[in-house]
């Protein structure tokens, strides 16, 4: 079976088609109704006293002025791609506008997402700390903290369902191409975002730990910390806004990914099927949300994994009526199949859809077990490292190292295993990447929930650092917020295990959307693949395509390396200017002056835009620069070494880091020693060394490694038709290569340059 065929761009829906596309669209609106209704019930809540409230206006200005800032510094970026988006080959010029405007519409509700996400957490904080303080305080603040993710959840499933709706009803057969444009503007914001939001937070985190914690031997969030607003408002700019971002385009790659290849392999079915699966999801998401209640001696995290099980297993139930009711049990009845070979196979559609969709369903629900496992405070890997801290920092850091190589291992194998078991469901290539897609879909048929999980994390660790710095909640309340900030660890950890799963399945069917693309090239170029040249070879024991494989795997630990140091960088700064408030300002320790606090968040803002452009500009031109360069056999190489190599590293940082983060919180529980004690100081150690692992590198490989996909999706058919036909130019390749190198070498050596903004302030000894 080839890949060389595509729908005709002439395909139309008909009526009925149309009235299934128009349905998907009212469940996508309702989606947007039912978040609007969960935002009413969360800010109904009590806002509690007066000085929460005023640290909690603090976050909200500090949190607004960021992104405020990021966006107007991202709309740059926005403009120049589109300008290049629309100078790229097409079938015909609507195709191209068509692109052009989804591309900024799929920036903008990324945006939208990620501000809505900051700014629904920044009220919600000062409420759930509010109703820790009340009679069933336990159920109340976790209720409050999870439909607070489940606000963004419903706007996160409905912006991206309706978007794509939209686009099929508009474009129909040329959909598919359209999409891609949406989904790379999604995902393009979202790498910014996870990348500039991630600087911000951790290097106020990290500054704030190290001066207060360590030197001061000061609570986390004791008011005194001049870093403490800037923490809390990073909470909300790197995990809330660039989280729910990061969802939100892990949603709408996964549907262009699976809209593609499904009109390749199920014909007008497949470009229909995969929207309605998600509209599913809407409703699970919903159920998922309300049911979510502790009971009586129950702990948060059984409360929330319970409902998202529930979730999950109605999903699968509802996507396999959907496949039966909807899909005939043969491909010969399916409506216009791309390419006649399908017809001739003997499967049933419906059974490869529906173990499709369960394949993902089951991925997402193994992933929260193992993940918890790893990073959950009551199971061994945590427990070692608390352990671990009774011989010091050193050890806590390698037993940390030891369970993210470890972890990243088993989650990389089950990943694995999900994408050849759909793979295995056809002995067609596209019909088994569209099932490798429609996985995919089912994996985040349980988005709504996950966003809501990972929203809980952000808005419970706020709401701990307002109840501290107010000294308004006491007793049983503090015990509480201690056990959130906790359970908030470990789903943020959770939600980063499954968003690099969904990464991987849409890179793997965009992988098949890549090579449709080049073939399709070549049709129109009139040149056969044997005949192209060896830049056109796709075998793994060729050595050009050998030489993509590391360059795509040395992107992944270039970019890694780039988001770590600048938190370093960044957080360098913020460590000698809280020190400089603490020797200059001796009344800051009796309380008798006030830090200056803006001063930090501005540090931390003026750092964290400073330093995404270059892992952005990275992201984008590398593939450019082997594409051009190297050949599409290469790139293709490239694609596989960014998405294997890039599952391990997100993996590893993300387990490490939240193993590191909730070891110190056992610690903080009274186990060996408990606040204070030479173990504590260690795992603040540890902690600190996981901050820009989980927080900052980790997250923003999710995203880059759907950006480099999509760059290489939209370039094809112009390195096809630079490289060979009557239009070939390989100057003009050649030179575009170039430059993107230089671009890249360019953005790197500036980098290398810059002055720390450690130099902008005068060093000090600490003890001084």
């Amino acid at each position: 079976m080839s890949l060389s065929a595509t729908v005709a761009p002439g395909l139309e829906l008909a009526a009925g088609d149309r009235i299934v596309v128009g349905v998907v669209a009212v469940v996508a609106l309702a989606a947007l109704a039912i978040g609007f209704v969960l935002l009413r019930e969360v800010l109904a809540a009590g806002q509690g006293t007066a000085k929460m409230q005023e640290i909690g206006r603090a976050v909200q200005e500090g949190a607004t002025a960021y992104l405020n800032r990021q966006f107007r510094t991202l709309s740059i970026f926005v403009v120049i791609v589109f300008v290049l988006l629309f100078a790229l080959p097409a079938d015909d010029i609507g195709e191209r506008i068509g692109r052009s405007i989804f591309f900024v519409i799929g920036a903008v509700f990324s945006a939208s997402i990620g501000y809505l996400g900051m700014w629904l957490a920044t009220r919600a904080n000062i409420r759930v700390a509010a109703a820790a303080r009340e009679e069933g305080g336990r159920d109340k603040a976790t209720r409050i903290a999870f439909r607070t993710g489940g606000v963004v959840g419903m706007f996160t499933v409905g912006l991206g369902l309706f978007g794509a709706a939209v686009v099929v009803l508009v474009y129909a057969g040329q959909a598919p191409r359209v999409l891609e444009g949406f989904g790379f503007g999604a995902a393009l914001l979202a790498m910014f975002m996870r990348v500039g939001g991630g600087i911000f937070t951790k290097a106020a985190d990290v500054g704030a730990d190290l001066v207060g914690k360590v030197e001061q031997g000061i609570p986390e969030d004791d008011p005194r910390n001049a870093a403490t607003i800037a923490d809390n408002v990073g909470d909300n700019v790197g995990d809330c806004a660039g989280m729910a971002a990061d969802l939100f385009e892990s949603y709408a790659v996964t549907l262009v990914a699976a809209l593609i290849l499904g009109t390749a392999a199920f014909g007008l079915q497949g470009l229909l099927f995969p929207l309605i699966v998600p509209a599913i999801g809407v409703l699970t998401a919903v159920i998922g949300v309300y049911i979510t209640r502790t009971r009586e001696g129950e702990g948060s995290l059984k409360a929330i994994n319970r409902s998202f099980y529930i979730s999950a297993v109605i999903s699968a139930v509802l996507c396999v009526a959907a496949a039966f009711l909807y899909l005939p049990s043969s491909f010969a009845d399916l409506v216009n199949p791309s390419d006649e070979t399908v017809a001739t196979l003997t499967a049933d559609p419906r059974v490869i859809a529906s173990v499709a969709v369960i394949i993902g369903i089951v991925l997402a629900g193994v992933i929260l077990w193992l993940t918890g496992y790893f990073t959950g405070t009551e199971h061994k890997p945590v427990k070692d490292v608390g352990e671990s801290s009774r011989t010091g920092a050193a050890t806590v850091i390698l037993s940390g190292i030891s369970i993210g190589f470890e972890s990243a291992v088993y989650t990389a194998l089950v990943i694995a295993a999900a994408v050849y078991g759909a793979f295995l469901l056809s002995g067609s290539i596209v019909v088994s990447l569209f099932a490798v897609a429609l996985a995919g879909t089912g994996l985040l048929t349980t988005v709504g929930v996950i966003v809501a999980m990972d929203t809980f994390g952000p808005v419970s660790d706020n709401a701990q650092g307002i109840a501290e710095m107010s000294g308004d909640v006491t007793g049983p309340g503090v015990e509480i917020l201690t056990e959130l900030d906790a359970v908030g660890n470990t789903t943020k950890a959770i939600t980063k295990g499954i968003a690099i799963a969904t990464a991987v399945l849409a890179a793997t069917a965009l992988f098949g959307s890549y090579r449709d693309a080049i073939n399709t090239a070549l049709r129109t170029a009139g040149v056969r693949i044997e005949d192209a040249g060896s830049g056109f070879f796709y075998e793994v024991f060729s050595p050009n395509t050998l030489v993509g494989v590391i360059i795509g795997a040395s992107v992944v630990f270039m970019f890694s390396g780039l988001a770590v140091n600048a938190v370093t960088r960044a957080a360098g700064a913020i460590v000698f200017e809280v020190r400089r408030q603490f020797r200059e300002n001796p009344g800051i320790m009796d309380y008798s002056v006030r830090p200056d606090y803006s001063r930090v968040v501005d540090i931390c803002t003026r750092d964290s835009l400073r330093e995404l452009a270059t892992p952005g500009l990275l992201a984008i031109f590398a593939p450019i620069a082997v594409g051009f360069g190297l050949g599409v056999g290469p790139l293709a190489g490239y694609l596989a070494g960014a998405i294997a190599t890039g599952t391990l590293m997100a993996v590893f940082l993300a387990n490490s880091g939240g193993a590191w983060d909730n070891g110190k919180k056992l610690i903080e529980d009274g186990h060996h020693g408990g606040k204070g004690s030479p173990a504590h100081e260690a795992t603040i150690i540890g902690d600190t060394v996981g901050d820009p692992f989980k927080d900052t590198a980790g997250p923003a490989i999710n995203p880059l490694i759907k950006v480099m996909n999509l760059v290489s999706v939209l370039i094809a058919p112009a390195i096809v038709a630079f490289s060979v036909g009557a239009d070939a130019n390989p100057a003009v390749r050649l030179a575009i290569a170039a430059v993107a190198v230089l671009i890249i070498v360019a953005a790197v050596v500036v980098t290398k340059r810059r002055t720390t903004s450690i130099a902008d302030t005068p060093a000090v000894d600490p003890v001084s």
